[in-house]
């Protein structure tokens, strides 16, 4: 088991296939986007099934999420996904994506046995979209959502991030078209791990601020049908169901006590927190001809390392140097 000095047990892997990423939001990465991973650095298809079987089968691992960057514009997906679902005992296995090309893959990622997408939404309106991500691509955006939904890859997810001065004013109208559409909201309070530093909380919208917006026009009640467990959104009823609504407080309320993650990043390093600022190579010793005994054993003794919280609070709290796009949400 993969158990740190907490006592807590990492389940839940999250696995980043490429650093690249065909948007450029702007609480990500520059306009012009970032200096990418040469393709000899990252993980090969291979590499990626060997390291998720070595979770799985020996070491607890019982949640595997597929990110980026954007996990689409990795050519060797489908076949990923399927070897994945394909291991015993099989873990349940997702997909965070931005949503352009999901129309086109949605019925084969689904075939493969994927069991659930989120997608980044935070706009629903295109010229704002266009401001956000600086490319013009909204319908593709709608159009894998609704793929997605029609693959049976359900729940689908919105994932939204709100921004002061930004988007704040969109919280109800991402709602009422989730609800709409049978989707379910995940709003997610931005976070410092934009590749320019320039995270604020001046412009971060809290979990607090977003379920004010919220409530003047709908009617929230604590879900208490699902144990939250070690689940990062404290989730709510709207209107009394069936539609629900979820709010990561990822800085403002956080999670880390009951925290069961653990991230692979796309050149094979082990990382125990989004903002940690050590990791674990496995890739090199992988690459050395390390066993997969010896690669478990290395897993098992950084996941024992994971430090108490993010430290986000902390005055002496340092921003990881790799953004988001290069750790894999």
């Amino acid at each position: 088991m993969l158990r740190d000095s907490f006592g807590r047990v990492a389940t839940d892997l999250r696995v980043s296939l490429t650093d690249k990423c065909n948007l450029r939001c702007s609480y990500c990465m520059p306009p012009e986007g970032l200096e990418w991973l040469p393709n000899a650095q990252l993980l090969t298809a291979d590499e990626i099934v060997r390291l998720v079987t070595i979770g799985v089968e020996r070491l607890g691992i019982h949640e595997v999420r597929y990110t980026g960057g954007e996990p689409l514009l990795r050519r060797e997906l489908v076949d990923i996904v399927g070897r994945t679902t394909a291991l015993e005992p099989r873990p349940q296995v997702s997909l965070t994506t931005n949503g352009i090309g999901l129309a086109r893959v949605a019925a084969p990622l689904a075939a493969a046995g994927l069991d659930r997408v989120n997608v980044s939404l935070d706009t629903l309106d295109r010229d704002t979209f266009k401001r956000l991500a600086h490319r013009d691509r909204f319908p593709d955006v709608i159009a894998g959502l609704a793929a997605a939904h029609e693959a049976g890859l359900r729940p689908v997810k919105v994932n939204s991030v709100l921004m002061r001065e930004v988007n704040q004013h969109e919280a109800v109208p991402l709602l009422r078209f989730c609800l709409e559409q049978g989707y379910e909201l995940r709003f997610i309070e931005q976070m410092p791990l934009d590749a320019q530093h320039g995270w604020s909380r001046d412009t971060m919208v809290t979990a607090d601020e977003i379920l004010k917006l919220l409530s003047a026009s709908f009617d929230l009640a604590a879900d208490d049908l699902e144990e939250r467990g070690s689940a990062p959104a404290e989730r709510f009823l709207v209107d009394g169901g069936p539609g629900r609504v979820g709010v990561i407080g990822s800085v403002t309320r956080p999670f880390c006590g009951a925290c069961d993650r653990v991230r692979l990043t796309a050149d094979g390093q082990i990382r125990n927190c989004l903002f940690a600022t050590e990791e674990s190579d496995l890739k090199t010793a992988m690459r050395a001809g390390a066993t997969d005994d010896e690669l478990a054993e290395r897993w098992i003794t950084a996941v024992s390392r994971k430090k108490a919280g993010h430290g986000i609070d902390d005055p002496a709290f340092l921003q990881p140097s790799r953004p988001m796009s290069a750790i894999g949400g």
